[in-house]
């Protein structure tokens, strides 16, 4: 048998990676974004009072790290390495088998589409912010979050660095679906730093009336028990003609 004195311990990072609800909060992460526990626990399906021993394994370990903001903890993975050996392993592994169709659905349905308090977040709610930036409707920043450059901005807060504002053409485009200019006194143009986009989605009064005006519209569909939104066949075709969002990608993201 050869003696493994001297060479790298690959045991222990085998062990934490070995176990199933460790690898999904693994394979969860490997997009670069930062989790809280409670998106974790749903990505992994298993109860919040499991998961914390989990994630505290994995910090120990070596192959998380976790920030504090407010309330909140938010993990990510250690290093690009962790992400490399966990690409590596992915295509050596079979997929999971699901043990139910609940599994992750809830928290996948959170990621596609959702409520944030009144306007709209997730895969969708950036989307829409980047095609109107890409489109020249809003400017005064590029839509993303980089937390290296960020002064007040955190994740999943509302954003204070940067100011939004809608150009003469953006007015133009949402009054295509119905939005104008606000008559109240709350500002026009917000913007939240999506929790788990880690990019920036569009709030204030013209960020809640776009939410509205897409449920009006029979665009969208509100969950009765969560603030996961349904794109329904009419939003997918009504958002390609008014933005150029293909929706349907935000599925295989």
């Amino acid at each position: 048998m050869r003696d493994l004195a001297g060479d790298a311990n690959f045991v222990d990072p085998a062990a934490l990676i070995g176990d199933k609800t460790r690898a999904r909060i693994l394979l969860a992460l490997l997009d670069k974004r930062a989790l809280p526990m409670s998106m974790l626990a749903s990505e992994a399906g298993v109860a919040l009072s499991t998961m914390s021993g989990h994630l505290g394994r994995l910090v120990d370990g070596g192959m998380l790290s976790v920030q504090t903001q407010g309330r909140h903890r938010y993990y990510s993975l250690a290093s690009p390495e962790v992400a490399r050996a966990m690409e590596s392993l992915a295509r050596l592994a079979p997929p999971f088998e699901p043990k139910s169709l609940r599994s992750g659905t809830r928290a996948r349905s959170l990621r596609i589409a959702r409520t944030c308090y009144d306007h709209l977040a997730g895969h969708l709610g950036v989307g829409v912010m980047r095609a109107l930036i890409e489109r020249e409707a809003v400017v005064g920043g590029d839509g993303r979050h980089d937390p290296n450059r960020a002064i007040r901005d955190k994740l999943s807060s509302r954003g204070k660095d940067l100011e939004y504002r809608i150009t003469p053409r953006g007015w133009d485009m949402l009054a295509e679906i119905g939005v104008t200019a606000p008559q109240s006194r709350r500002p026009a143009v917000r913007y939240c730093v999506d929790w788990t986009e880690q990019c920036h989605h569009l709030s204030g009064a013209v960020g809640a009336a776009v939410l509205d005006a897409c449920v009006d519209r029979g665009w969208l569909e509100r969950s009765p028990n969560s603030r996961a939104l349904r794109i329904l066949p009419a939003g997918e075709e009504g958002l390609r003609s008014w933005l150029g969002l293909d929706t349907r990608s935000f599925t295989r993201a």
